[in-house]
């Protein structure tokens, strides 16, 4: 049973129609997808088919373009106009039958106005519409699909077969959630905007961690030896993450230096 159903005008806008078909199709597979001219075989008793179909459906797009009201029909009077005009039938039905019906405004079509159609088209205007702009046909096409997946679960699987996969059903990389996502993106962006003149200290807002600006030589701040120069000057203290007290002077050249238990420095090794 189709669940998608493709209705338009010959004389408007049927190579869209062809084009909405043929992308959709490959979505969803060519049986979920009924066009009349596709889908209706040699021999076949055309009305009989175009009803059974469109009684089973559960969408119906109904293709408009900028012709589809001033399209004209027998007696002098628009197609719209006619009861047995096929266009309107196929709508008639859908609603009739409980289809969702999407009106899909090809180019510069407007939207439609209640005033502008027949009694029994009326709810047509109230429709919530999408829009097929062909220099954006791709996205516009894909945007549509994803409506459908949400409007038709049982696509879901159908489109994943075959390649298509809405955003909404992507999964986070490695576990991460959005909330996640989000704070680490403003993490990144504050640590480019972060200024400070001189010595060590910590970041704040969530970050975790030491920062130094403006070294001029080596600088310990972890565990283990510090090098730093043989004549100095000692300095302040600054613990590492873990070690004893370390020393640091003026940093120019390299010399090894050890604290004793009064915390004082003695010499080492050079």
């Amino acid at each position: 049973m189709p669940l998608i159903f493709v209705n338009y005008r010959t004389n408007d806008e049927e190579a869209t129609a062809t084009l909405v078909d043929r992308e959709l199709s490959r979505i969803f597979g060519d049986e979920n997808v009924f066009r009349a001219s596709k889908s209706i075989g040699p021999g076949s008793r055309y009305p009989q088919e175009l009803l059974k179909a469109v009684r089973r459906t559960s969408v119906l797009l109904a293709v408009i373009g900028p012709r589809w009201l001033e399209a004209g029909g027998s007696g002098g009077r628009s197609a719209l106009e006619d009861p047995d005009d096929w266009t309107r039938r196929e709508i008639e039905e859908a609603f009739e039958n409980g289809a969702v019906v999407i009106p899909l405004l090809v180019g510069g079509a407007k939207r439609l106005r209640s005033g502008e159609l027949p009694e029994e088209l009326v709810d047509l205007a109230d429709c919530q519409y999408r829009r097929l702009n062909h220099r954006n046909a791709d996205a516009d096409l894909s945007r549509l699909a994803d409506d459908l997946v949400t409007l038709l679960p049982d696509l879901a699987d159908a489109a994943r077969s075959h390649g298509h996969e809405s955003p909404s059903a992507k999964p986070q990389e490695d576990g991460q959630t959005d909330s996640e996502e989000t704070g680490a993106a403003r993490g990144r962006a504050r640590v480019i905007k972060h200024r400070q003149h001189g010595g060590i200290g910590n970041l704040e807002d969530g970050f975790s961690g030491n920062f130094l600006s403006e070294s001029h030589g080596p600088v310990h701040m972890g565990s283990g030896h510090l090098y730093q120069a043989r004549e100095q000057h000692v300095g302040p203290r600054i613990s590492g993450d873990g070690g004893g007290v370390n020393y640091v002077a003026d940093n120019h050249g390299k010399a090894n230096q050890r604290s004793d238990q009064s915390g004082r420095p003695v010499d080492g090794e050079r």
